[in-house]
This record gives structure tokens, C-alpha cells and sequence, in this order.
């Protein structure tokens, strides 16, 4: 298992659980809250079973905030829509290994875009299918439940994965993200096994005190909180 300090935990709120109807003002909170980056679920109905956000929605979350935006694809295929999102103002696109059916070209192609490339695995994909691609990624999002919905259950089964992974990547500048059930219980054992980047809906939105949220899922990295 791998420790992580609380000072190298990224914090990324999911605007999943925003509300939407005050998108600008929500963001604002969580950033002067302590987020780090903003994290943008889309979803195309297809490739799992909802749908939320596209570019204008990204278009209006850079309005609203200097953070770092991650800009979650959850659509298939992702390589038609790649410079919509990142002209949109995402900093960060990730995709899903399952949805790409070459996934060297399409991280190498949101690279040449101008943003960071990440790619993201269901919880019973196995880390073998990434291993030939790290070189072209700067994340890896673990999905820590089955993607389609926010307020689902952590599925511990999957933290011998981010091990795997935290090995795998080694020495590499690239992030281990988890996705799904984070609260400051589930962000622990996340983190233990490799995480270094945990996006957090409910846990952040859903609460009445986003510094407080915050800063309780950045002590989940053992340190105290900031």
C-alpha cells in the first residue's frame, strides 16, 4: 500500500451534485472552500445509462472559476467531440478505455489539442489495458463505482487496482484519480492504496459546509487538514 500526504491530495468537487440553477455561485463556494479542480461529469446516455453536460456547460464553469477543470467523458465515441471540450476551457479530458477503440491516438490527440490526457476505467476493467498507453497519459481515473449515476456505494473491491496502478505508474508525473462513493471514510482507504486525486459530489455539495467537507477529505491522507 502507498501512502499519500494531505498536502498532495487534490481536491475535485463533481458539479453532478450542483445545482445547476446556480452553477456560477456553487462553483465559486467550493473554490473559496479549498477546491483544486472542478470536475465535470458528461454523460451521453449511451455509454452509460444518463445524461448531463457538454461543452457549454464547461464553457460556463470556466467562466465561473481559474481552477483546473477535469472534463470526465462518459460518452462513446469520445474522439468526434475532444476539441469542443477543450475549446470549451477544460484543462483535463479524460476517456474511458472501453468507449476507444484506439486509445493511443485518442490520448495523443487531446495532448495536441492543448490539454492534459487521462483515461478512465469501469470498476471490472482490468489495469492491463492501460499499461502500453501511461506514457501518453497524465491521469488515471479509477472508477470506484459503475459510472452513470452520482450518490452510488464505493465498491472497495477495487482499491487492489489503484495498488496496482500506484506501481505501475511509478516514478511517472501522472495522477491516480478515484471517482464514486468518496466521502472521507472511503477517501482513507482510497488513498492508502495509491489515490492522490479524489473527486467528491455529494460529499462536497451535498453539504452545508463545503470547507468542512473539503477539508475533511483532505485529511484523509493522514496529515492535518489545511
Amino acid at each position: 500500500m502507498v501512502s499519500t500526504s494531505s498536502t498532495n491530495v487534490v481536491i475535485a468537487p463533481s458539479i453532478l451534485s450542483a445545482d445547476t440553477g446556480r452553477l456560477a455561485d456553487e462553483i465559486g463556494a467550493v473554490e473559496r472552500a479549498g477546491a483544486d479542480w472542478i470536475h465535470v461529469d458528461v454523460m451521453d446516455g449511451g455509454f452509460v445509462p444518463n445524461i448531463t453536460f457538454g461543452p457549454p456547460i464547461v464553457a460556463a464553469v470556466r467562466a465561473a472559476t481559474a481552477c483546473v477543470i477535469d472534463v470526465h467523458l462518459m460518452i462513446e465515441p469520445a474522439d468526434p467531440h475532444l476539441a469542443a471540450f477543450v475549446e470549451a476551457g477544460a484543462d483535463i479530458v479524460t476517456v474511458h478505455a472501453e468507449a476507444c477503440r484506439h486509445l493511443d491516438r485518442t490520448l495523443c490527440a487531446i495532448r495536441e489539442l492543448g490539454a492534459r490526457a487521462g483515461v478512465a476505467l469501469n470498476p471490472a476493467t482490468p489495469v492491463a489495458v492501460i499499461q502500453h498507453v501511461l506514457d501518453r497519459c497524465d491521469l488515471v481515473l479509477v472508477m470506484t463505482v459503475n459510472p452513470g449515476f452520482g450518490g452510488q456505494r464505493y465498491i472497495p473491491a477495487v482499491e487492489p487496482k489503484l495498488a496496482e496502478l500506484r506501481a505501475l505508474i511509478g516514478d511517472r508525473p501522472i495522477h491516480l484519480e478515484v471517482d464514486g462513493g468518496i466521502t472521507p471514510a472511503t477517501a482513507r482507504a482510497a488513498i492508502a492504496a495509491g489515490a492522490d486525486v479524489l473527486v467528491a459530489g455529494s460529499a462536497v455539495f451535498g453539504t452545508p459546509d463545503r470547507r468542512a467537507a473539503i477539508a475533511a477529505l483532505r485529511a484523509a491522507g493522514g496529515g492535518p487538514a489545511p
